[in-house]
């Protein structure tokens, strides 16, 4: 049983993040367990946890569906992921490795190959999976699994709003110029210079997303 909720909860959680399953969306238990080819029972068991990862929402006597974020839900979120993801950088900058250096470098060279070619949406898809795999590598290099798990429950609401669709020509540029500078922060040993500018890129990524909206008087 266990293991048929573990493939529930696999197969609803990617098809939320990829966007397949669009915000308010009905998740009727009896419609996923056919398709699923299983009983009812452990797709309840994946709704309860995706709904304890703010993906999916339950409603008494109406069930479940996919989760809906206002604007004031996706602000206060990247300005948790500023805080957490910077002090994250901060942390990984003297535990860096030339391994960890090496990977960024790569995907850096990555991203900025995909951007110089890109032509459809399949490249902004390739640009967000690199992006992930830019930050997730910052992330493990903090060494901190209480750190990753927070981090990790806030990140999965961005992918859904698929960010680089919203970003302009300019603001993906800014965005890899962020990743180049972080690498070169980290491989310099300097913690503050490279949490300022992680802070910057998340800061960077809410305006994108939610334009002026996100600027409060100082």
């Amino acid at each position: 049983m266990a293991r048929l909720a573990d493939t529930a909860y696999e197969q609803l959680r990617s098809a939320i993040l990829r966007g397949e399953l669009p915000h308010g969306e009905r998740l009727a238990e009896e419609e996923i367990a056919e398709n699923l080819g299983i009983s009812r029972t452990p797709v309840r068991e994946a709704l309860r946890r995706l709904a304890a990862e703010g993906l999916v929402d339950v409603a008494p006597n109406r069930g479940a569906s996919v989760a809906r974020w206002e604007s004031a839900d996706l602000q206060e979120i990247f300005d948790l992921r500023a805080m957490l993801e910077s002090y994250a950088t901060k942390r990984a900058t003297p535990r860096r490795t030339p391994e960890v250096i090496g990977e960024l470098t790569e995907i850096c060279d990555e991203m900025e190959s995909i951007f110089a070619k890109s032509t459809n949406g399949r490249s902004l898809q390739s640009l967000a999976a690199a992006n992930r795999r830019f930050h997730r590598i910052i992330m493990e290099a903090a060494d901190s699994p209480r750190l990753l798990t927070m981090i990790d429950s806030l990140t999965h609401v961005p992918v859904v709003m698929q960010t680089f669709t919203q970003y302009s020509q300019h603001a993906l540029q800014r965005s890899l110029h962020h990743h180049r500078e972080i690498v070169d922060a980290m491989t310099a040993g300097d913690s503050d210079w490279a949490g300022s500018i992680m802070r910057a890129h998340i800061l960077a990524a809410r305006f994108e997303v939610l334009g002026d909206s996100c600027i409060t008087p100082g």
